[in-house]
């Protein structure tokens, strides 16, 4: 049996939450004081992921950057794959929040979407 010792992201709460597990198999989960912190300790020792955000190129926009972000979460280990995809992605204003700017990011089988408007010059 091993513990790990884990603050929930679930809500502002923040509970200090242990988890038991045998092998690779969680058996207690203590310290929550919602289901989502159940829910988000199992998954964390289990499948950990992570949402991206990051910044792209813009072309002939008011700005030249722009905001991006995993459509949903993406495994832990294959965050600096996606950074790595989004250095050289440069877009055409306009831009608006929640356009597909790269589809399946580091073959993660989730797309980078727009998280700004980027009207065009």
């Amino acid at each position: 049996m091993s513990t790990r010792e884990l603050t929930c992201i679930g809500c502002p709460l923040g509970c200090a939450i242990t988890v038991t597990m045998d092998g690779s198999t969680v058996t207690a989960v203590t310290g929550n004081t919602c289901p989502r912190g159940d829910a988000y300790a199992r998954k964390e020792v289990t499948n950990p992921t992570r949402i991206v955000t990051s910044t792209i190129r813009v072309n002939g926009g008011i700005y030249p950057m722009a905001n991006v972000k995993t459509a949903s979460d993406i495994p832990k280990g294959r965050i600096f794959d996606c950074i790595n995809a989004l250095k050289d992605v440069t877009v055409n204003a306009p831009l608006k929040i929640g356009d597909v700017v790269l589809s399946d990011v580091a073959g993660t089988g989730v797309d980078i979407i727009a998280a700004r408007n980027v009207p065009a010059k």
